[in-house]
């Protein structure tokens, strides 16, 4: 049933106390990644919960991200409804929320993780090196465009939007020889058959957060908050605030070529990477530390690949991040240069 204002209240999941309202983009995609969310948080706690579908900019423009307020756009929606009262929580893929925090919301929770890498499909399941010369990759993703430039600076880069069937569709059409996307969105769809290649982060340095989900309420709401911090996974929570901590002392966004991984329990490791636009060189850092000091740890290696010149790289700022070394981080800075057959895209 659809409502006035753009809402589509689509499914109700059973258990106990009233039902909790939980917004989420109209894409398959986003629906299904908030019905698990939602049904995780029914079998932790009891509560019902009814999906809460809204559209937004993101959803309906055609123009690149990075023309239009990068990722951000695709979560303006679901915010202002929180503010509002119309629904009670959202889920967000981690990687499309801006790092700047806003004081009247919180993350509440970040259920565990999926798989973090980035997949191609490509015309005849052929791999990244297997693709003709001049190849067309299409790909949203300054990030992935520039380290598959970085990787094969004979292969043509194409900006391309849509849900993961329209740019999946582009590859039968002939528009495009190949696309990447994110491993994990593949598998919540149901559509892993496509995958004919999938790229370790030393190969292709994912997205900050890639493959994590945020649920996110109002901040005044303390005891919703600690509901759903029922289903906060501690591990996937100090990996990406180690990996977000990179992009925020960097002051980027998604039109930044920035990558990073952290990976661990007790312990972390985040590796990061900022590539030139074009492709034509690349600057990597990695540091390691306690999960507690996750923050830390990526304003650590953000400062390393500051002081190595990562700001002439991209449109990133400086900000006022300390190019001093946390006690207890070992930063270990990575030589320049091209990767020799590497892989990529978005």
């Amino acid at each position: 049933m659809v409502a006035a204002g753009g809402i589509e209240v689509s499914t109700r999941l059973p258990g106990s106390g009233p039902a909790l309202r939980l917004g989420t983009r109209r894409s398959p995609m986003a629906m299904t990644q908030s019905a698990h969310v939602a049904e995780l948080l029914t079998a932790r706690t009891g509560r019902q919960v009814e999906l809460v579908g809204l559209t937004s900019f993101g959803d309906v423009s055609r123009a690149a991200l990075a023309q239009i307020g990068g990722t951000g756009v695709f979560i303006s929606e679901l915010r202002a409804r929180l503010l509002d009262g119309e629904i009670d929580f959202a889920v967000h893929s981690l990687k499309d929320l801006p790092t700047r925090e806003d004081s009247e919301l919180v993350i509440a929770a970040v259920p565990p993780r999926d798989d973090p890498r980035d997949a191609l499909a490509a015309r005849n399941g052929a791999k990244l090196a297997d693709l003709p010369p001049n190849a067309r990759i299409g790909t949203g993703s300054p990030r992935r465009a520039a380290q598959l430039l970085l990787s094969r600076p004979d292969l043509r880069p194409v900006p391309i939007r849509g849900n993961a069937g329209t740019r999946l569709g582009k590859i039968g059409s002939g528009e495009v020889d190949a696309v990447v996307l994110a491993y994990a969105g593949l598998a919540r769809i149901g559509q892993l058959e496509v995958v004919s290649q999938v790229f370790e982060p030393e190969e292709m340095m994912p997205a900050p957060g890639q493959g994590a989900l945020a649920v996110e309420c109002l901040a005044s709401r303390t005891d919703l908050a600690a509901l759903l911090g029922q289903i906060d996974d501690a591990a996937s929570r100090a990996a990406t605030e180690a990996e977000r901590s990179v992009l925020a002392a960097l002051e980027a966004g998604c039109a930044a070529p920035v990558g990073a991984y952290a990976a661990g329990t007790e312990a972390l490791r985040l590796d990061a990477i900022v590539v030139a636009p074009d492709g034509g060189q690349a600057l990597r850092a990695t540091a390691t530390g306690m999960a507690g000091d996750a923050s830390l740890i990526g304003r650590d290696v953000a400062a390393e690949l500051l002081r190595r010149g990562a700001g002439s790289y991209t449109e990133v700022s400086a900000g006022h991040p300390t190019h001093e070394v946390s006690a207890g981080h070992l930063i270990h800075p990575m030589s320049e240069g091209h990767l020799i057959d590497g892989d990529d895209v978005k």
